[in-house]
């Protein structure tokens, strides 16, 4: 995950630093000045302005004052409570904070060499899909010499408001923060996979089961190192409103733990093991805490034992942390950002994942076949106009992550763009041997359809049967246009690629060997009436659809008289009038068994629903004699090759 970083504006840390030192000179900007231009583009801020260098704020300035925490952080008058809640959130993680804060050790003041002090500070940010290295300064902007955006709440410590300057110069300015998502600062901080989760729409509060499993997942996730912030649905009148039971509506929240704590008290808890699912978050703000059961001096703390209370650290104090039960929370939230650091290693105690990742656009083009941002599902005439990704589940059944990443366009928003596109994907199973674009749609062919929304970054989990599948995305009106990332894990190599041909090209040996004339779709669905010959009770069937020298084999359906097949083959002919030609066998250890056949004729009519068709042996059987009464249902489609 963490490669070497490529210097943002061009702009070399080690060099920068290097002359600054040498001309004795503190570094000032150039490509993030200190002016309004770098405080705003809309709105001015309500005060006289001064940017200060740290030591012009106080005597003894550091990077860090006694380490890194998340009580360091105090938000500032700017709107951006989710990128302070991911820095509290960051700040809880060593391995990922030190990647953002690097050769922090470096970058800290020495007061006992003061020469070697130049002024400038670089961070770490993972912008779509690689590591950037930030250069600033160190002037910040102050009204009355009192920090005016994310400060510490040591105002000697300044690694926030350092961090928080080069995060605003990758946005343009400091206002272009100004309304955000907890989870998007997440990514860039880790190059994490962000998830959004309703707790509202899903009802988690009303249904235990999903409760449950919802809390094991997070408890997952906070064990492998994620990252999980959550906030309260607002009206724009409620933007910040604090509710009766303390917590404050449309602001972003970070979870500082989640824990099962064991209930009772001495040896007797340890024998009973009841233990109660709670969550812990803290307040950007520092201040304004849950007022409920489980809050800092609730009744509910005496359930606990002494060194349970220790061990989960119990502060009764308005530090803006705080601890309430999982239900509560499922009640009182309404939306989690979930961001997992997905474990791509070879090696490994956890489970781990092989990731694609591929890089495209949504373009316009001349050509009506070559436009490539055909908007969503509901515009049938031009959906198929969209990239296609082909990938592989080769397991009998796996879970597949499929994250859809637009590319972050803040900087754009003081020319008044900027915003997020809505985008969304669908996936697709088909033939077993597809390797061209799809140019129609089945309506079986829809496994999955992820929701569309403008945020930057749609996630999906699914488990797959065995298969072959293509990733849609799109934008959800046509002819819009923008850049994304998309990134599929599987527990396997998926294989996952761009589908760029529309169909076979044309070669200098096509005149000779002929080129396809027509494309037939074969679905097989299932069987019926199978009797194992072999021995008695269910067979271990599976099909193999044929044409011309090409064949697809259909994975075997175990102990089973009535399989469901759902196998599709696609061929594209050049001797219409050859027939194709469906098997059935029974898989055996020693030799695979023979039950039948159908031979579909080159003129075989189009038949999109399945229709009941008679196996019949070959070879020294009749040609009419059938094996059992065995019929397959078979569904033909057949179109020209011209597209």
């Amino acid at each position: 995950m963490f490669a070497s970083a490529v210097p943002y504006k061009n702009q070399h840390y080690a060099e920068l630093k290097r002359n600054c030192i040498k001309d004795k000179t503190l570094f000032e900007d150039p490509e993030f000045p200190a002016n309004n231009s770098s405080l705003y583009f809309r709105k001015p801020i309500p005060g006289y302005v001064e940017w200060k260098r740290p030591g012009d704020i106080s005597d003894d300035p550091h990077l860090f004052v006694e380490g890194i925490s998340a009580h360091d952080l105090n938000q500032g008058q700017v709107g951006n409570c989710w990128f302070v809640a991911a820095c509290s959130c960051l700040a809880l993680k060593p391995n990922l904070w030190k990647k953002v804060i690097p050769d922090h050790k470096d970058q800290e003041w020495d007061p006992k060499h003061p020469e070697s002090y130049a002024g400038i500070f670089h961070f770490q940010f993972w912008v779509f899909g690689e590591w950037v290295d930030v250069v600033v300064d160190d002037r910040l902007p102050t009204i009355n010499k009192e920090l005016i955006y994310c400060h510490s709440k040591d105002n000697n410590e300044f690694w926030s408001a350092l961090l928080e300057k080069a995060y605003s110069k990758l946005a343009g300015c400091y206002e272009s923060l100004e309304g955000g998502n907890t989870g998007d600062a997440v990514v860039d901080f880790s190059g994490a996979v962000a998830e959004a989760i309703s707790l509202e729409k899903e009802d988690y509060y009303k249904d235990q089961k999903k409760q449950d499993q919802l809390f094991e997942d997070l408890l997952k996730v906070y064990d492998r190192e994620g990252i999980i912030s959550c906030s309260i649905k607002a009206q724009p009148h409620e933007i910040e409103a604090r509710m009766h039971n303390g917590l404050v509506k449309g602001h972003a929240y970070s979870v500082t733990a989640v824990k099962k704590v064991r209930l009772g008290h001495g040896l007797i808890a340890y024998f009973k093991n009841e233990t109660i699912p709670l969550i812990r978050m803290r307040n950007p703000w520092g201040k304004t805490e849950w007022s409920g059961a489980w809050s800092d001096s609730s009744e509910e703390w005496a359930k606990i034992g002494d060194m349970e209370r220790g061990s989960l650290g119990i502060v009764v104090e308005d530090d803006g942390e705080f601890w309430m039960s999982f239900a509560d929370w499922c009640k009182f939230f309404t939306d989690v950002d979930v961001c997992r650091l997905i474990n791509t290693s070879m090696i490994s105690l956890h489970k781990t994942w092989h990731e694609l990742v591929h890089f495209g656009s949504w373009t316009k083009n001349a050509e009506p076949l070559l436009n490539r941002c055909g908007g969503c599902l509901n515009h049938k005439r031009t959906y198929l106009q969209n990239p296609q990704y082909m990938f592989d589940v080769t397991k009998e059944e796996d879970e597949v992550l499929i994250s859809l990443q637009q590319k972050d366009i803040r900087v754009h928003r003081r020319v008044g763009q900027g915003d997020n596109l809505s985008i969304g994907f669908s996936v697709l199973k088909v033939e077993l041997n597809r390797k061209y674009r799809m140019h129609d749609i089945l309506t079986q062919q829809s496994v999955a359809n992820s929701t569309y929304i403008n945020a930057r970054t749609v996630f999906m989990r699914q488990m797959l049967p065995q298969g072959r599948y293509i990733i849609i995305p799109t934008t959800f009106e046509p002819q819009t246009l923008g850049d994304y990332m998309l990134r599929v894990f599987t527990d396997v190599d998926s294989g996952c690629r761009e589908l760029i041909d529309d169909k076979p090209r044309v070669r200098c040996w096509s005149a000779f060997v002929g080129y396809p004339q027509v494309v037939s779709h074969v679905y097989v669905h299932g069987a019926e009436g199978l009797q194992n010959q072999e021995s008695p009770g269910g067979a271990d069937p599976y099909v193999i659809i044929s044409c011309e020298g090409h064949s697809v084999r259909s994975t075997v359906k175990k102990d089973t008289l009535e399989p469901e097949f759902a196998t599709s083959a696609i061929f594209y002919r050049k001797k219409i009038r050859k027939p194709i030609t469906i098997e059935l066998w029974n898989s055996n250890a020693v030799k695979d068994e023979f039950m039948g056949q159908v031979v579909l004729s080159g003129s075989v009519k189009d038949s999109i629903e399945p229709q009941r068709l008679q196996l019949r042996k070959r070879g020294r059987q009749m040609a009419d004699e059938m094996p059992g009464n065995i019929s397959l249902r078979i569904a033909t489609a057949t179109q020209l090759t011209a597209m």
